[in-house]
């Protein structure tokens, strides 16, 4: 009978697949060697593949403007990058390198975007849109922005009231400022509400342009947004709220003639699971063929599409690697597999928000395998891992004490929110350290480059910020 991990694997999913492959009984990640990394650095630490952003960039790219020349679509695709997502320099700058378009969403955003602008990264033609609720704070550096020449600053109006302030603004400066208007979409059937706190009422939306801002001598409205929370995905769902943002885009662009463009808000998935399907070229398809005919039957020009997509951008470019520190049998039928950091710490929304990751071992896949749930050190109870997407079992191998190797395991496709939402640095749930951070890119040749971003903090850290 056949038993051993890699016999697991290999009979449930097509492996070795796409970033996932065995060298010598290790495993690799888009053909790095972890085994190397962790004879190089130790565990824990979290690495980031820069070559994996920009393959997705131009992965999503490419389908749209295909899709646009198949559909003979009129209008044009802008990529834009949800800085939010993760806003490390070397992310956010191999970004910019395949000439996408930056996403803002809060005050800070912005003296981002002029040390981008210092720097040479960022020129002022860049488009830039500006999402989020707009605080006193966010609002003028927005129009410091505008003042300073930037002249392709889009403010996309997330209530009501933001337009007054927006219009006196504008009046001082003496310049028409470029807006967009979000429309609130309902959220999934099983969501704890029913209609997204974020944009405008929709059945607020035309009365609010006629009475408001279609004679208003400080704006000019340019885009329509509309954001679905789950994503772009073939679902009834999305498909509903689509046709309903679209109705309304419709309707507002045949009484104004300066709406040019729909933002379509969300993201593609990234992969969670090795068994993961998605069909980015049919659903690209079928937005821009939908586009396209809507606006052929309704008579009016089609809109250049813009897309916000930032987990999509660096999600299946981090990963996090750890060793396992002990095997606890805690009662007949649970094993707990104890990592060397918390959980909580690492891939905070494991747990805040639930998120699954491809979880796979990088040594010993010639052992037998187990059902194990995942314990970080901390001391909370809400420190684990222990069910795979679509409610599978973690499955892991087996070791013994006497192997002289300890087990290696990683977390996949970390790449998104995981320091925006634990916070980079900073103080740490039971004051555990964070991992040092790895950097891998590609040099002129082809050849790996792998550098130290940061070493894993220190007590001394730590205790400066504290006040000690």
């Amino acid at each position: 009978m056949k038993n051993t991990y890699f016999d697991l694997i290999d009979q449930t999913y097509y492996f070795p697949q796409d970033g996932f492959d065995l060298q010598d009984g290790y495993l690799t990640f888009h053909g790095i060697s972890l085994k190397y990394l962790i004879e190089k650095y130790g565990t824990p630490f979290k690495l980031i593949y820069l070559p994996r952003i920009s393959d997705q960039i131009k992965k999503a790219k490419n389908l749209f403007n295909r899709a646009i020349k198949k559909h003979g679509y009129q209008g044009n695709y802008y990529y834009c990058y949800c800085t939010k997502c993760c806003h490390f320099s070397h992310v956010v700058k191999t970004a910019l390198k395949e000439e996408v378009n930056l996403e803002t969403s809060s005050s800070f955003d912005i003296d981002l975007i002029w040390k981008l602008f210092e720097e040479g990264y960022v020129t002022k033609d860049k488009i830039i849109l500006h999402n989020g609720y707009k605080t006193k704070s966010y609002l003028e550096k927005i129009m410091h922005l505008v003042e300073a020449g930037f002249s392709n600053s889009v403010i996309i109006l997330d209530s009501k009231s933001e337009l007054e302030e927006i219009g006196a603004y504008a009046k001082k400066l003496g310049k028409k400022i470029s807006i967009g208007i979000r429309t609130a979409t309902n959220e999934e059937p099983q969501s704890a509400y029913y209609t997204s706190r974020l944009g405008i009422r929709s059945s607020e939306i035309l009365d609010f342009y006629q009475n408001e801002i279609k004679d208003n001598p400080f704006v000019s409205l340019k885009m329509f947004h509309f954001f679905v929370d789950a994503g772009i995905k073939d679902t009834m769902y999305y498909w509903g709220e689509f046709q309903k943002a679209i109705k309304l885009f419709v309707q507002l662009k045949k009484v104004c003639p300066s709406l040019k463009s729909v933002n379509l808000g969300g993201g593609f998935p990234v992969r969670n699971n090795l068994n993961f399907t998605y069909d980015y070229e049919y659903m690209i398809n079928e937005v821009v063929g939908n586009l396209k005919q809507i606006c052929i039957d309704e008579g009016i020009d089609e809109p250049d599409i813009f897309t916000e997509f930032g987990k999509y951008t660096v999600g299946e470019s981090g990963a996090i690697i750890f060793s396992v520190l002990e095997q606890k049998q805690q009662n007949d039928t649970e094993l707990w597999y104890m990592v060397d950091n918390s959980l909580m710490n690492t891939i905070p929304d494991a747990w805040s928000m639930d998120e699954k990751f491809i979880l796979l071992p990088v040594n010993k896949w010639k052992n037998e395998y187990a059902h194990v749930s995942i314990g970080g050190i901390s001391c909370d109870r809400s420190d684990y891992y222990n069910s795979e997407d679509m409610n599978q079992q973690v499955m892991l191998p087996r070791f013994s004490k006497e192997e002289a190797e300890p087990l290696y395991v990683g977390f996949f496709h970390t790449g998104a929110y995981q320091d925006s939402i634990s916070g980079y640095g900073g103080i740490k749930h039971c004051l555990i350290p964070a991992p040092k951070h790895i950097i891998i890119d590609r040099d002129g040749k082809g050849n790996f480059v792998d550098a130290v971003y940061r070493h894993e903090q220190t007590a001394e850290e730590m205790f400066q910020i504290l006040g000690y």
